[in-house]
Formats: C-alpha cells, structure tokens, sequence
C-alpha cells in the first residue's frame, strides 16, 4: 500500500508519457489539452477523459459503449446550459472578455472546433472499434437496408403494431405554421410532392420518445427479449420509420428525408424574489423552458440541403450551429446496448459493504452513533444501511420528537419521502427544505414538494436568492438524559439511485456543537433566521468564504515562519477566481497545495514563480467522484493533527457566495485515517488519474513495469477502494 507519511508531500507522479500534439487527438488517450483554463474550455477537457473511458480497450466492452452515451449526455447538458448562456450573450452584442482573456466570440468558435473533433473521435470509437468488438460478441446493429428477409418482416410487423399508430406526421402550409420542436427531441425533417400538386411541401416527424431509438429485433416492447442465448440484432427507429414513409404518406413523392435534433437553452430563470410563490413560479418556468430558444442541431453527414434550410430558418439558427455527427444522431440510444444482460461484458457486480458499526437487523443506530461518529464513503458502503436506515429508525421510533432534512435531488420511488410521510403521519415534527431549482428534477421536486405537503409535512423552499445545496438531516429525540440531536452531513444527495454511482462522504454525528449548528441552519433555510453565528460547520454565503480565506492564509503565514503548510482538498470544480489568487500567494510562500479536482478547473498548476507548489489532478473512472474533502495542515506535521472537512461545496463562485452550503469538521481520528486514505489512493492511482500541466494538458498517468497488478497504482481508485471496503468486513 502506498502511504502518504505523517507530515510528508503529496507529490502527484510524474507523467509517463511526453505531451503529444495540443489536440489531444491522440487514440491512446495518452495526453488531453485543454486551452488554458476557461471554465467551459476545461469542461469540454473533463468530457473528454470522459470519453477516454469509451476508447480504453482495457475497459469491458459494455462499459466502453456506456461511457459513449454518457459523453453525449454530458455534451447535451454543456449545451443546454453552457452553449445557451453564450448564445445569449452573442445575440446580445457583449464583447468583454473572460479572465482568459477570450471574447464570447472567439470562445464560441473554440468551443465548436473542440466539440466537432470529440465528436469525430466517439463516431470513430464507435463505427470502428466498439462496432466490431460488439458483433465479434454477436450484438449487431444492422442498418434497415442491410436487413435479411426474415429480420425485415420482423421490424415491419413491429413498426406496424407499435410505431405506425403513434405517429403524427405535421405538414407546414399557409394553413399549418411550422410545428415546435421539443428540447432533445429526435425528428424527420421531409419534402414531399402530393399527388397533382407542383411544389414540395415540408413535413416533421417526431419520433416518439417512449420508444427505444435502438429496436430489438424479436423483442415484444422493442427492448429486452426473454432471457437466453443466441445473437441480439438492433435496428434503428428512425431507418424503420424513413423505410415506411409511404404509409405516412401514401401516394406522395418523397424528395429528401434528413433526421435532426434539436437543443434548446435550459437558462431560463425568473427573478424569484419578484414572485410571492416559488412553487408556482418553478412550475411557470418549467412551461417558459419547453419554449426557449434553440441553440443546436445535430444532423448525420450529407445532409439535404433543402430540409437543413427550411428548419434552420423555422428555429433561427445558422450553419455555426450544425452539428454534424456519423452514427446515431442521438448517442443515448446506446443505453439499448450497454443495458444489455451481458455480465461476461460488463465490471463484476458491485454490492457496497455494510460497515461492521452497522451490522445486524436488531442495531440500534442512535446508540451506535453515540458510541462515536460514524463515517461513511459511498458506493463502497451501503447507503442503505446507513442514511437511509438513519431516517426510517427516526420515523419509526416513538422517542424522536422531530426530524428535518434537506432534498435536492433524489430518486423518483425515495424512501425518504415515504419516511417523512410516515414520521409526519405519527404526529412528528417534521420539516423538509425542497429545493425546486435543482436544475433538471425540477418537475420531480415539485411533486415531492405537493406530495409531502399533503402529508402534514413542514415544506420549506430555502432562503430567498440562494438555491440550497447543502446536505443535511437533523433527528430529535427524547432520551432519559434529555433531548439529544443526532445529524447526518454528507457530500451527496439523498438519492439511492446515485448512491450506486457517485463517491460521496457521509458522517452520522451527535456532537452537540455540530448538532447545534445545524440546529440553527434549518432555523435559517425553514424559518429565514439570520443567524451566522456557526460554532463548527462553515456555512455559505456567511462563513464559509470568510473562513477559507482565513485557513489559505494561515498556511501561507506557517510556511513563511517555517511551520508544516500543506492544503490538500477533492471537489468536483474549481472555478473561483479570489480563491485562486490566494492559493497562488500561498504556493508562493512555499505551501504545498495538492488538489484532486474532478472536472474542470480554473486555476493554473505548475507555473515558476505563481504556483510552482501547487499540484492539479483529475480522477476519471468506473463511480462518478463527487466527494468533497478539504484538509489544512494548521501547523501541524501530522495530516491527523490538522483540520479535516467534508461537505456540499465546490470552490466555485456559486457555492461560496449564492448558496447555501455547509462543510463539516471531522474530528474522529479513524474517521480521518480514512479520509487521509483516500487521498494516498489517488496519488497513488496510475490506472484512472490524470495530472493537469501548467500549459494546461491534462497526462494520463500509466502503471509502470514496476507497479505490482495489485498494488494502489495499478488497480486505480476505484478497485482500490471496493478491495478496502470488503477487507473492512472480511469477504476480501
């Protein structure tokens, strides 16, 4: 095991491979540039490690084909969020820079000549090295023309009995205007010539979108056919519906057929404190979105002219925002494919590890936490077992008086939902702060909010400005002392969906300090208290920004007067640009700062003379990292020693100063030994880490000869930490 020694620096590895070309174009994955640190430009740079997982031939074959169809996912979202801020400014005429000194302008062009040579490189993944690999395997996708006899009688019965009857076909005349085309929706643009009439006329199907866009030939729904062996055959709908056009249109003439997508700008956004009511205002914005402008249409190459014409003119866009890409215009249809029941093609199933404290159907939850705090690092430990089994115990219990708790995000069927219902049900205070604007589960959130209302739940909506994102459950319970809180901070939602899939930290703590403090924060988010006053929890936008600063430049003034100074901290972004200055100033006051930064990041490692001590480093793999953990050395040699944090905020501008966030200290000495633990394994990772240059290239690292297949650096973070957890209960 590599360790990191009490009071030593965590150096990242040197890159084992020379920089190749700026493009990153390499097929290896060897080396990835990103032109030099804009928040959207290092963001595409963390899509493509992303789709460095689909081009790995070291990856399961199914892995490599979902990690295709999450770089689309990613890709749509930059889009709709990204791409739709920037098309605003430009029809708006600002010409101000970013700090990088970019026009809107010049980054849009950048942006489109990065995202048209990662799509050239997933169509090439995809067309020639996944599809052979996937019929070696016998998964073909058989283009519609290419069909043998007895397949085509197979998709034409299908189409007719699930497609033809659900088809609307829209034509566009003076009687009929041109028809809205939906958010990501997946369509056929078509000139056709009536019967006696002299000019083409223009029509638009919309392929339905609770259809599979990838149809499984001899399945009954299209999907999945009953379990067995044997070839798995697809066929896409949209060459099904184009190759029976003429029952759509019987006794026309059909001139051109060209399949499009469209994407439309998410950035809608009322001015909530202009509106009495949050919950209706988020419903309102909900209906403006579906009708927001478009920012992007993706087409297959040759194109017709003609169809590309007359829809770029109906939806106001030019040819800067085509998008040519081969194979499937919507990637996401490869979901058919990477769901597939395949274990032979997929990582080993992974079922997370209940932590020995938790153990056993009889546990009582409450006197193990008064034991000592419990923390917990997901997927690798059950979620289930622990926060959700923490919020049902305080439902059923006849002892807690109260329980309030925050949902940003969480799964469709939550069990914590139906625990809040049932504590409310039994005469508990109950209280939940739903936040509406999550973007994206807005619709979810706002029927969990009616839902839990309906309840006698107290629903609560956050503080007036600032989207709450901070992670907390708060238990109230009688015991024979008196009344003790128990409380659950973490780095992640309460979503057992995701729980699966994204690392995250969460601590079940009775410190009254801590407790106390997020007393006083639900009084803040249910009750608009003004209270910021936090004796332990960093609470944004009161203390936190104040505090980090504080702390940066404490290590500074240590390393200056010859004390330990190091800063280490994990987070999904970094972006805040006085947060940068200081860790520059502390770099150059000889502090050693090692950050894990999972997407992208603003501020620039490496660099002689302004961050010659600062390390930047990326981790990319089969979980999503989503943990956030900040530590200052605080003088003291040993990492043990110093401060330890976890919690819900990046260092973002957004999270410091216009959310409600909170960072938790972590005091117990295990449960630091443990999160020091996780930053070994990620210096050590040779296998999913990346190191970002000072010239803004991120270095895929590569075990060496030297690197035991089993040691930290060949196994990579994420087999590192499954091994640990089932060494934890004594399966490994």
């Amino acid at each position: 095991m590599t360790k990191v020694a009490h009071g030593a620096k965590p150096h990242a590895p040197a890159p084992s491979a020379p920089p190749t070309a700026a493009s990153g174009a390499s097929s290896d994955g060897d080396v990835i540039a990103s032109p030099p640190f804009n928040r959207d430009l290092s963001w595409l740079a963390f899509n493509r490690r992303v789709l460095d997982q689909a081009i790995d031939p070291t990856m399961p074959l199914l892995e490599r084909v979902k990690f295709l169809a999450i770089f689309n996912s990613n890709l749509d979202e930059f889009f709709m969020k990204r791409v739709g801020v920037l098309k605003v400014q430009l029809e708006a005429g600002v010409t101000a820079r970013t700090p990088e000194g970019l026009t809107p302008q010049e980054l849009f062009k950048r942006v489109r000549e990065i995202v048209l040579e990662q799509q050239e490189l997933m169509a090439r993944c995809y067309k020639e090295d996944l599809g052979p690999l996937l019929a070696a395997q016998e998964i073909h996708v058989t283009p519609y023309g290419e069909l043998v006899a007895s397949d085509r009688e197979l998709a034409d019965a299908w189409y007719r009995s699930n497609v033809f009857p659900v088809l609307t076909p829209l034509a566009v005349d003076p009687g009929h205007r041109f028809p809205f085309i939906s958010n990501l929706s997946n369509n056929l643009g078509v000139f056709l010539t009536m019967p006696g009439a002299d000019e083409p006329v223009f029509a638009r199907v919309k392929l339905p979108a609770n259809l599979p866009l990838f149809v499984r030939l001899g399945a009954p729904d299209g999907r999945k056919a009953a379990s067995g062996g044997g070839p798995v055959r697809f066929v896409a709908l949209r060459e099904m519906i184009i190759a029976n056009l003429g029952q759509l249109f019987p006794g026309a003439t059909i001139n051109h057929v060209t399949a499009f997508r469209v994407t439309r700008n998410v950035s809608v956004r009322q001015d909530e404190e202009e509106t009495e009511d949050l919950l209706r205002s988020v419903e309102q914005e909900l209906r403006q979105r579906r009708f927001a402008d478009a920012v992007r249409i993706e087409v297959q190459p040759n194109a017709s002219s003609e169809v590309m014409s007359f829809v770029l003119r109906a939806i106001d866009l030019g040819p800067e925002d085509v998008y040519e890409r081969a194979g499937p215009i919507d990637y996401s249809a490869l979901w058919a494919i990477a769901d597939l029941d395949r274990p032979d093609l997929k990582h080993p199933v992974w079922t997370p590890v209940t932590p020995p404290r938790l153990a056993g159907d009889d546990l009582d939850i409450f006197a193990a936490i008064r034991e000592r705090d419990i923390l917990l690092h997901h997927p690798y430990e059950s979620f289930k077992h622990s926060v959700e089994r923490f919020i049902a115990a305080a439902a059923r219990d006849p002892d807690v008086l109260a329980i309030k708790q925050t949902l940003y995000r969480t799964s469709r069927d939550s069990p914590f939902v139906s625990s809040l219902i049932r504590a409310a049900e039994d005469g508990k205070q109950v209280a939940c702060l739903v936040e509406l604007r999550a973007r994206f589960d807005e619709q979810k959130n706002v029927r969990f909010a009616r839902q839990l209302e309906k309840a006698g739940v107290h629903v609560a909506y956050g503080v007036v400005g600032l989207k709450t994102h901070c992670k907390c459950s708060l238990v109230v319970r009688k015991e024979h002392d008196g009344l003790r809180c128990y409380a659950h901070l973490g780095t992640g939602n309460y979503n057992p969906t995701t729980a699966h899939l994204y690392t995250d930290l969460s601590l079940l703590t009775c410190d009254p300090v801590i407790t106390g403090d997020v007393v006083d924060l639900f009084n803040c988010l249910t009750g608009r208290s003004l209270h910021k006053d936090y004796k332990a929890l960093l609470v944004a936008p009161f203390t936190l920004r104040d505090r980090l600063s504080e702390m940066i430049d404490q290590e500074a003034s240590n390393a200056r007067a010859g004390k330990p100074a190091r800063i280490w901290a994990k987070m999904n972004a970094l972006e805040d640009r006085v947060v940068a200055r200081r860790l520059y100033e502390a770099s150059r006051a000889g502090v050693e700062v090692t950050l894990v930064v999972r997407g992208f990041c603003c501020l620039e490692p490496g660099i002689p003379g302004k961050s010659e001590n600062i390390r930047v480093m990326s981790v990319v793999g089969r979980f999503l990292e989503h943990s956030r953990i900040f530590h200052f050395a605080d003088g003291q040699a040993d990492p043990l020693a110093g401060r330890w944090y976890i919690g819900s905020a990046d260092w973002m501008y957004r999270n410091l100063s216009a959310r409600m966030e909170a960072l938790t200290p972590v005091n117990d000495k295990d449960a630091r030994k443990r999160i020091l633990r996780i930053f070994e394994v990620a210096l050590a990772d040779k296998r999913c880490a990346w190191d970002l240059g000072a010239d803004g290239v991120y270095r895929r690292r590569v075990a060496g000869k030297g690197d035991a297949p089993d040691s930290d650096a060949a196994m990579g973070t994420f087999e590192v930490m499954m091994r640990d957890a089932m060494k934890s209960v004594g399966k490994a």
